[in-house]
């Protein structure tokens, strides 16, 4: 129910200040967005590497696109190209601390392509953890599958990947062009420095 003499809206049973309950709306809205992409990522990422584990360890890769992509099924212990390997439990240390940092920065978060981007790199944090947790050789110490190669059916000229390392990677792109662009995570422009450009508040699309 809106009066748009008042300017209030009821919400919950109590009438608040117009201006604060299209905040709620955005918050719910832009945390929802990202809500969704993480579980999709995840739920993405678990389906194909249960796919890839089936059909792909233990056999020759595949090639895919007259080479430029190959499915070759491994293991990692580390990160690309299997760095820090011998420290397999700092990197679900690691995703964790992501979870937290955007679970304290969805609080304000109002705009909906920067729920996109953190919600892809929610998504593939986490879709990397489940392996280290769950996979073998144990808790903590689990090796993520990697079945994606480019170029090369072995890795050489660019790390074996999987869905989820693509999401963090995607995300991280898209949040930066976003810092770039000035648009800010309450769904507000940064201040521009010509005046021809939307000024610091304003509501960015």
């Amino acid at each position: 129910m809106s009066d748009l003499g008042s300017a209030t809206v009821v919400d919950g049973g109590q009438t608040v200040p117009a201006p604060a309950a299209a905040r709620r709306v955005g918050v719910r809205r832009a945390v929802l967005t990202l809500a969704v992409v993480a579980v999709g990522i995840i739920g993405l990422d678990s389906l194909t590497k249960e796919l890839a584990t089936n059909s792909l360890e233990g056999h020759s890769p595949v090639k895919l696109l007259g080479g430029a992509v190959y499915l070759s099924f491994t293991r990692n212990g580390g990160a690309a190209w299997s760095i820090g390997s011998g420290y397999t439990f700092v990197f679900p240390i690691v995703a964790l601390a992501v979870a937290v940092w955007i679970g304290w920065m969805a609080r304000k978060l109002r705009s909906l392509p920067w729920a996109v981007a953190l919600g892809l790199i929610l998504g593939g944090a986490l879709g990397n953890m489940v392996d280290r947790l769950f996979r073998t050789p144990g808790a903590f110490s689990g090796h993520v599958v990697d079945f994606i190669s480019l170029f090369n059916p072995y890795g050489q000229r660019f790390p074996i990947f999987n869905v989820a390392d693509m999401a963090l990677t995607f995300g991280v792109i898209l949040a930066i062009l976003l810092e770039f662009t000035g648009r800010m995570r309450d769904g507000t422009r940064a201040t521009a420095q010509n005046s021809g450009a939307p000024k610091s508040g304003e509501k960015s699309e």
